[in-house]
Parts: C-alpha cells; sequence; structure tokens
C-alpha cells in the first residue's frame, strides 16, 4: 500500500496556516482520510508560551491531533537538528497508521531541514558553552559583529538577535574552519511531499500583524512573561529572545515602556514576515497559493 502524502503548509506569520491546517486535516477526516497535524514552528514547542506565539487552543485545534507542541520547557532549547528528528519521527508514525500528515509552520529552516537531505556538523560542549557564556556577557549583537568579522555570508544569513544560530555559527566555524554560506539542495528526504505557499499582499499582512499583536497584548501577554520568568525563561537561550518574549521582558526590566516594546514587536515581526517570505521562495517545490481565498482548504485536498 503506497503512503499517505505529507502535505506542507508554508508561509509567514499570520497568514493563515494554523487554520488552513485545521480545515485541511478536517476535510480529509470527512473524506474518509484520517489526517493529523505536524507542527513546525520553532517556538510552538514551547510549554507555557501561549499567547505570543499564537499557538492555537484546543478548541481552535478543531479535534484534530497536533505533533510537536508544548513538549519542552521555556529554559531548555529547541535545536534543529532535534526537531528534525522529531518531526520525521511524528510523519512516519502518521503514514505507518495510514493517517495523512500535514506540516505547518513559519520556521523555514525547520521545513528545510525536515523535508529534505540535511546533515547537521557535528558539536563541542565545551566551544558551545564557552560561547554560550559570551553571549551571555556580551549580548546577541556583540556575538553578531564578532561573526561578521569571522564570516560575512554567515553573519549576512543570521538576524543580529538570534543570539542561538550566532553562537551555532561561530561553534561551526571554530570547529570545521569554515562557515558553508549556502544550505543543502532543495532535495527531497522523504517520499509524496505536496508543498504550498500561502501569500497576501503585503499591506494586508501588515494589518494581520499589528492586529495580532495587539491581541497577544489584550489577552495578556505581559502576564503570561511574568510567569513564565518563574518558569527559567530568562535562561532559555531560544525563548527569551523570542519576538514579542524579548520585548517584554525588556518592558519589565525598565529599559524601554511597554508602548514601545509593543511597537518593537509589530516591527520585529514584519521584518520577520518578509525574511520568512524570501526563504520560502527560494524554493521552485512551493506551490503558492492565495492566503484571501476561502476555498483553500479544497483547493489543497484537490492536489493530492
Amino acid at each position: 500500500m503506497s503512503l499517505p502524502p505529507l502535505i506542507v503548509l508554508n508561509g509567514p506569520t499570520a497568514s493563515g496556516k494554523t487554520a488552513l491546517a485545521v480545515s485541511v486535516a478536517r476535510l480529509l477526516a470527512d473524506r474518509g482520510r484520517p489526517a493529523e497535524i505536524v507542527n513546525a514552528d520553532s517556538m510552538l514547542v514551547y510549554r507555557g508560551m501561549d499567547v505570543g506565539t499564537a499557538k492555537p487552543t484546543l478548541a481552535e485545534r478543531g479535534g484534530i491531533t497536533h505533533h510537536l507542541v508544548d513538549i519542552i520547557n521555556v529554559d531548555q532549547t529547541a535545536s534543529v537538528a532535534a526537531f528534525q528528528e522529531l518531526a520525521r519521527a511524528a510523519i512516519a508514525d502518521c503514514r505507518a497508521r495510514g493517517v495523512v500528515p500535514v506540516l505547518a509552520g513559519g520556521s523555514a529552516l525547520y521545513v528545510h531541514a525536515i523535508l529534505d537531505d540535511f546533515e547537521f556538523p557535528g558539536t563541542d560542549p565545551v566551544v558551545r558553552g564557552r560561547l554560550e557564556d559570551e553571549l551571555t556577557e556580551r549580548g546577541a549583537a556583540a556575538m553578531h559583529r564578532k561573526l561578521a568579522e569571522l564570516s560575512p555570508p554567515a553573519a549576512a544569513e543570521i538576524l543580529p538577535g538570534n543570539g542561538r544560530r550566532i553562537v551555532r555559527a561561530l561553534e561551526v566555524i571554530e570547529l570545521t574552519g569554515s562557515w558553508k554560506a549556502t544550505l543543502p539542495e532543495w532535495r527531497y528526504a522523504l517520499d509524496g511531499v505536496r508543498q504550498f505557499g500561502l501569500e497576501l499582499p503585503r499591506a494586508l499582512l501588515d494589518e494581520r500583524i499589528e492586529a495580532r499583536v495587539e491581541r497577544m497584548w489584550a489577552d495578556g501577554l505581559v502576564s503570561e512573561v511574568r510567569a513564565l520568568i518563574e518558569h527559567g525563561l530568562r535562561r532559555g537561550l531560544t525563548a527569551s529572545r523570542a519576538l514579542g518574549y524579548r520585548q517584554v521582558l525588556a518592558h519589565l526590566d525598565g529599559e524601554i515602556t511597554e508602548a514601545e516594546a509593543k511597537r518593537q514587536t509589530i516591527a520585529g515581526t514584519r521584518r520577520f514576515a518578509r525574511k520568512q517570505l524570501s526563504w520560502f521562495r527560494r524554493d521552485p517545490r512551493i506551490r503558492w497559493l492565495p492566503g484571501e481565498d476561502g476555498h483553500l482548504a479544497e483547493v489543497v485536498v484537490s492536489e493530492l
């Protein structure tokens, strides 16, 4: 018996991937093909990071099983390599049970690592620990400048605020002597992949992002961050630097006002959405769909 297809839904934040994934899974179930969703968003893995990540509630999940949501604590770090292994295992488990896996999320690097022939350079805990200590002492911006001196191509690919990726790049350079500026080719490691992308006019996407951030504040993002501090948020190299959380932490530390934290979150999310889209645009295998179409689930399912 042939394997169920692997549906992949790509697109920038606030483009509607989560709702579409649920709609596709429910439509497939209605047609006698059970489906489950595999998360490919690097922030939805953290327990307690609900408001600031726009994590779908149980009601919004529509009764569909979601994999790789709420699996680690905020003081831990989710690596791409570990995520690749977990996601591929979840996809294989779905297929073994005759279930259609729907991979959804805005982390383009994670999607690429899950789908394609993608191997990771080795790691050294001593080197990694030293660089992480340096990151804590000097900050991400200073570490990014260090990276730019050693490898301008690597620095150009990594946002100055992404301390985890900066440390990883510096570690790879120290261990191997160089940084591979280009990612592996678009060559699937998995069979039966069907990729789709959601695109929206820039003005509409900007409006959605602003509305989402306003809703996060109204839903209690500041209170959520205060609570997560007690669970080690500041120790989390990835979680503490997530959009919204980083800005609220700066506000709680008295560095910026709450209004400025919100403004920075909106601006940063818009920049991030553009970067996400540029990443996804590099993949020629994605079929792009208009995000405003109210019948996208039917379009996706009809392509299987």
